[in-house]
């Protein structure tokens, strides 16, 4: 069972594992490559999912992405919080641990190393986590699992289609 706003907008090839909330005017668009949100994630109103060709887009468990974030064809490691506002752009891959700051750009293919707070346009990584952010990551999927059980409607599991995503014609024939 994962938990889904009634204004959460899933289309394609989409992966949703257990305990997963999304919240109002969340969209994940899989028409293109594949989304998986993983374990316990909590995607806040209005955040962006989508991908690219040849490039999935891969959230881990026990995430939070931030009220109005865009995640775009990336990698965002487990027990991470992506902040409010915030871009993680094509290609990027942030480390497990991590903390993307309120309002950074992560840039197109871009990584970083796993347990950093990373801030600014372009992000940078400012400065190791310490104990007490390791503590707010934590909390922060935990309050929304509870938030999800106590104030969202259960759905059943829901399983990655490929045979969802769009074919572009003027793609067909060359890679990605």
């Amino acid at each position: 069972m994962f938990y889904a706003a009634e204004t959460a907008i899933i289309v394609g090839d989409v992966t949703v594992e257990k305990d997963v909330s999304l919240w109002h005017y969340t969209v994940l668009r899989g028409d293109l490559e594949s989304i998986t949100v993983g374990e316990s994630s909590n995607l806040q109103d209005g955040v962006v999912v989508h991908a690219d060709l040849g490039c999935p887009t891969t959230i881990g468990r026990r995430v939070t992405v931030g009220h109005g974030a865009i995640v775009h064809a990336c990698h965002v490691g487990d027990d991470c919080i992506i902040g409010m506002n915030s871009v993680v752009s094509s290609g990027a891959h942030i480390g497990e641990g991590s903390i993307v700051a309120p309002g950074a750009v992560i840039p197109e293919g871009k990584e970083y190393a796993s347990g950093e707070l990373l801030g600014g346009v372009p992000a940078q990584a400012i400065r190791p986590l310490n104990d007490a952010d390791k503590v707010r990551i934590e909390g922060s999927w935990r309050v929304y699992l509870e938030l999800a059980r106590k104030g969202l409607p259960r759905r059943d599991e829901l399983r990655g289609k490929p045979e969802a995503r769009v074919i572009v014609d003027f793609l067909e024939g060359t890679e990605p």
